[in-house]
């Protein structure tokens, strides 16, 4: 913490002088208005469902996906990192869906991530993060400034304030994911229409078969994908291909399913005749 901190203001301060009664904290914030006409704004939860809302009303495809430390740390494996620090960053990825070395994972997942129409990037800054979302957009040559995108915890945002709630009220819904009977069943005893769901999905090698997998699905308006790194590639494919509204549920599927998130009911989210 101190080499962090401290330490490096400590190296900016000119020899035989101090800096009395600052700490590097207030420096940063003395600071920081030289630097705050950089910030980049992202689209606010109610902003990623009016997009999504508007989507299914119209008829139009619609992609929202998230980059978490497991995305970025594929993304970058063999890139802007080595192969040998994902694997130490990244221990955790087995279990989303990704062994490496996988540069074919590597690939399409970038691909997913250029024709994703939202994208949910982490607003911490922790090198796995952050640290590594703006070399690996640089690698690939993606402009962030054209990207639409959130902050990467938009899921659980638009349930807590309901809105996603809202976005499945008179909507078919499909679920894609290892839990997705278990969450079929949570939802349908709430009131939400699902007519399908699609598991398991084991890894981002499996991801193309699920995608052909859905085609022989009931029909339907939005697709919520619980399934690790391989959900950004099944959401971009559910729209561009298939033309539907896709949204990259994560975890949020297990902490419903637990009880350890709460679901906002049907009946206690206001819904006029135009859906407000």
């Amino acid at each position: 913490m101190f080499e962090g901190g401290e330490a490096k203001l400590g190296r900016l301060i000119p020899r035989h002088t101090l800096l009395p009664e600052l700490r590097v904290d207030d420096v940063i914030a003395a600071g920081f208005p030289a630097v705050a006409g950089r910030l980049h704004p992202l689209l606010p939860p109610s902003g990623v469902f009016a997009a999504a809302d508007g989507a299914l009303r119209e008829g139009r495809p619609l992609s929202v996906v998230r980059l978490g430390d497991g995305e970025l740390i594929t993304l970058a494996h063999g890139t802007v990192i080595s192969t040998e620090e994902a694997l130490r960053w990244g221990a955790f990825l087995p279990y989303a869906g990704v062994q490496l070395p996988d540069p074919a994972a590597r690939e399409a997942l970038a691909a997913a991530v250029r024709a994703a129409d939202i994208i949910g990037v982490p607003e911490s800054r922790h090198p796995s993060y952050q640290g590594l979302l703006f070399p690996v957009l640089r690698h690939y040559g993606i402009d962030y400034r054209a990207l639409r995108m959130t902050t990467s915890t938009v899921n659980y945002e638009l349930n807590a304030s309901g809105l996603l709630t809202r976005l499945m009220y008179g909507r078919r819904v499909l679920l894609i994911g290892n839990q997705a009977e278990a969450l079929a069943g949570f939802l349908g005893q709430r009131g939400v229409h699902v007519v399908g769901w699609l598991a398991p999905v084991q890894g981002v090698a499996d991801a193309p078969a699920v995608a052909m997998r859905v085609r022989e699905c009931p029909d339907f308006d939005l697709a919520l994908v619980s399934a690790g790194v391989a959900a950004v590639m099944i959401c971009a494919w559910l729209s561009l291909e298939l033309g539907k509204v896709a949204l990259d549920m994560g975890h949020l599927a297990d902490k419903l399913i637990k009880g350890e998130a709460a679901w906002p009911q049907l009946g206690e989210v206001h819904t006029g005749a135009n859906g407000n």
